[in-house]
């Protein structure tokens, strides 16, 4: 039985892979190698990959190597493998944005946000699976094939959407970090039901060019990261922001909405989020109730803003007559995009105006709002052979998440403490819009009273394994 190469990333991350490429304990090549090797090996049953880009992958390594002897120091990431989510261009790689229609006009050409990522020295492995025109939470999405959460080699579970594959990558060792990208919990789903770190900045943060756009005026970019301490280092990069450091716990004032966002939970999540708020109480944080009325408005606006903008990206003669290549699922959202008028969608945005104006001002006095990420676990795919099973496995899956997309809030999900749990589950927070880094430094705060993630045993999806060989 072949042994499964060791995950080039450390258990102190980002941080210790730069040191160790410095002192000559590692090479970029040697661990894009083993990266390049795990894949080989468990991601033709994980399928988070969509492409591979082994050659220019190995190309880029070897060539950050050779900059680092030559005494030149693109900062922290330099050498550092990753993955990207195939919403985004990426040059000389192939674009699907997880669907069978040709929308490569509407992507163009490689934007900001990968371009200053290989300035910074990383190498792309390749792109990782998406939801078909990332509409869609579950995860689940023919055309391109679904995901497997890495937490489960025995029953297929849900890896949750639509940055799947980012989710999968990261949180089995397949690459150091991804990009992905959240309109209504694109990041923060997946990344709670992996056991992972994920980081949605607010619109406009990160710019959005070389990106399919499901909705251009919601989708952010986001990032699925080991820990809350490589989102910060990862942030900090791309926009030359100082790092942050752990915000003392005993100086925060988080507020526990008293509506909505903890209703219909799962008991075992809400008991292990309430654990997490009584030790962070514990620590000295202060936390109070307050109500957020605008948060239940999501329920009306996305089912029909979301279709009706899928709509006017792809044109209604394309999207006409692709519907049939589509995820049937996916098909039946985008065809209710037909039926919203012009007067409907302008009123739901007008109310959105309004409601953000008042979210904003709930933040007085507080440094965030903390939340349950998702209602419950990671289901096993055979669960969605019920379709009304599957609807509320998906209206779960949002509800905690939207209104941060709604709001245009940043947000974040950190791991809850895995303990004897077998599934990850995630806490949110919520910060203002463009307070990322006040955010980070929360969120470095809780995960170093909460634990860093652990990560799943994914030796048992090796195809030596699963044949027996």
């Amino acid at each position: 039985m072949d042994n499964l190469e060791i995950d080039p990333l450390g258990a102190d991350g980002l941080a210790e892979f730069a040191s160790a490429l410095r002192t000559g304990a590692n090479t970029s090549e040697k661990a894009t190698r083993a990266y390049l090797a795990r894949i080989e090996k468990i991601d033709p049953r994980l399928g988070a990959y969509q492409h591979v880009a082994a050659d220019s992958a190995i190309e880029t390594a070897r060539a950050m190597d050779q900059l680092l002897a030559a005494g030149v120091d693109l900062g922290p990431l330099m050498g550092v493998p990753i993955a990207v989510k195939d919403l985004f261009a990426v040059d000389g790689m192939p674009s699907t944005a997880g669907t069978q229609l040709d929308v490569n006009d509407l992507i163009g050409s490689e934007g900001p946000v990968i371009s200053k990522l290989r300035q910074l020295g990383c190498v792309i492995l390749g792109k990782v699976k998406t939801v078909e025109f990332a509409l869609g939470i579950t995860g689940v999405s023919s055309p391109r094939g679904t995901p497997v959460n890495a937490w489960d080699a025995k029953d297929e579970r849900l890896p949750g959407g639509s940055s799947s594959g980012s989710a999968v990558a990261t949180a089995a060792g397949l690459c150091a970090f991804a990009v992905g990208s959240d309109t209504g919990g694109s990041v923060r789903v997946p990344a709670a039901l992996n056991g992972i770190f994920g980081l949605k900045t607010s619109f406009g943060r990160l710019s959005n060019k070389g990106a399919f756009p499901l909705a251009a005026h919601l989708d952010t970019v986001g990032l699925l990261t080991r820990s809350a301490a490589d989102a910060a280092i990862v942030y900090s990069n791309l926009t030359g922001e100082p790092l942050v450091s752990a915000a003392s716990v005993s100086m925060l004032r988080l507020g526990r909405p008293s509506n909505y966002f903890y209703d219909n939970i799962d008991p075992i999540i809400s008991d292990r989020v309430e654990a997490a708020l009584e030790a962070l109480r514990s620590a000295g944080a202060r936390i109070v109730d307050l109500e957020v009325p605008e948060a239940p408005e999501r329920e009306e606006y996305f089912p029909k803003v979301l279709p009706a903008c899928l709509i006017a990206s792809l044109g209604k003669e394309r999207t006409a007559a692709g519907l049939e290549l589509m995820d049937p699922v996916i098909a039946k959202r985008v065809a209710s995009g037909f039926e919203v008028s012009a007067v409907e969608y302008l009123e739901l945005e007008n109310r959105r105006t309004l409601s953000r104006e008042k979210a904003v001002g709930r933040f007085a006095n507080l440094d965030a709002w903390v939340t349950p990420t998702t209602a419950n676990y990671a289901p096993t795919l055979s669960a969605l052979e019920d379709p009304e099973v599957g609807l509320s496995m998906a209206l779960g899956m949002t509800r905690n998440t939207q209104p941060g997309n709604y709001l245009d809030l940043s947000a974040a999900s950190i791991p809850l403490p895995k303990e004897n749990y077998a599934l990850p589950a995630g806490i949110q927070i919520m910060c203002p819009p463009s307070q990322e880094s006040h955010m980070l430094s929360i969120a470095l705060a809780f995960e170093r009273l909460l634990g860093k993630p652990v990560l799943p045993d994914v030796s048992g999806f090796s195809l030596s394994i699963a044949t027996g060989s």
